[in-house]
């Protein structure tokens, strides 16, 4: 009895250390993998934060960033909405160019119609031509209230078109000025008057007045012609249904290439020889 009593307290006493060793080593694998695990995903953090930073640096090119992921996150963001909003403005102005206007109109100098005009009219003017003008105000063209009437009624704008002195300020500017502080009837252009320059003043004539007014049809006469208004707007509605109309008259006949003839043409070359 006394001799297997002590065999079973032996066998005991050298199970115990066994099994501690096994839960021991197990614990220490556990360990281990929870250890990899952990390390594991800190690194692909860290990673992603590096990356995150360096693409910040590549967009911003302002070098070294200590900026957090999060707030990385929201440039990226931001920076990805400008680009749409850039793209949006772009197809705005685009969308201008191509004739669309709203449909309130509002302007800084009150140029800007509410309502959608039959016409805009031009007349080409330049310096000391005054006695043109004013012929055209009382023959048909009118002057103050007059003139806002034909826009009301009528539906046409009609104003001089004229361009500044070579030397800005001298006192052909300020006859000008002076007449249209009484009149209020020019479009005055930024570029210089010059002949040479005409065909490019026609056409920022054309560009001002889409710019101020919304009209159907937009006109350019010369200040030594006389228009039937009535006439014109007869005219211009039986079209009103044409889409992209051109109305006018084109120059036909020979081309004068001597400087001395009245009706010379200093750019004669470009239309071909003197007969054709």
């Amino acid at each position: 009895m006394r001799s297997r009593g002590s065999s079973n307290r032996l066998s005991n006493s050298g199970g115990s250390p066994f099994r501690s060793r096994i839960s021991a080593l197990l614990l220490a694998m556990f360990a281990t993998m929870a250890t990899v695990y952990v390390a594991g995903r800190m690194w692909q953090e860290a990673e992603s934060r590096v990356y995150l930073i360096k693409e910040l640096d590549r967009r911003t090119g302002q070098g070294h960033s200590s900026v957090s992921v999060s707030e990385t996150l929201k440039i990226v963001t931001c920076k990805e909405q400008l680009k749409k909003l850039s793209a949006i403005q772009m197809d705005l102005a685009a969308a201008k160019q191509e004739g669309y206007v709203s449909k309130e109109h509002s302007g800084n100098d009150g140029t800007r119609s509410k309502k959608r005009l039959l016409g805009v009219i031009g007349i080409i003017t330049t310096f000391g031509r005054k006695k043109n003008r004013d012929a055209i105000r009382k023959a048909w063209m009118q002057s103050g209230a007059a003139l806002r009437k034909l826009e009301e009624e009528k539906g046409i704008v009609v104003r001089f078109v004229i361009g500044r002195s070579a030397n800005r300020g001298d006192s052909l500017d300020r006859e000008i000025n002076d007449e249209h502080s009484q009149t209020n009837d020019f479009i005055i252009l930024d570029d210089v008057e010059a002949p040479e320059e005409r065909s490019k003043k026609i056409k920022l004539f054309f560009v001002r007045a889409v710019e101020s007014w919304d009209a159907e049809f937009y006109v350019k006469v010369n200040d030594d012609v006389y228009v039937n208004i009535d006439a014109l707007g007869a005219k211009l509605s039986a079209h009103l249904d044409t889409p992209r109309i051109y109305l006018g008259c084109m120059k036909s006949g020979e081309v004068f290439s001597d400087p001395t003839h009245k009706w010379h043409e200093p750019d004669w070359w470009k239309f071909g020889d003197g007969k054709s």
